[in-house]
């Protein structure tokens, strides 16, 4: 049996968003990219907060402290980056 391809791609690195290190005035953009059943009712009142309805959902929210802390709790269920860059 030959080794899991998968083992090599666990853990935070490739799991949880990276936030962007400068403020960017047009804010951030958040996309789910996991589920959040299964999760805490806390964690999906977060998405539900930052305005993530379902999988795969995409949304621009202001950069601020209050999101930037949201963020870092569900950090393992969403992608973010800046605003104003493209796909």
């Amino acid at each position: 049996m030959g080794r899991n391809p998968v083992v090599g791609r666990q853990g935070p690195e490739y799991h949880a968003a990276q936030l962007p290190e400068n403020p960017v005035a047009a804010g951030l953009r958040v996309k789910q990219i996991r589920s959040g059943i299964g999760r805490p009712a806390s964690m999906r009142r977060i998405l539900v907060a930052l305005g993530l309805k379902h999988h795969q959902a995409e949304v621009v929210v202001k950069d601020t402290p209050s999101v930037r802390g949201m963020i870092v709790k569900v950090r393992h269920l969403v992608e973010v980056r800046p605003a104003g860059e493209d796909k």
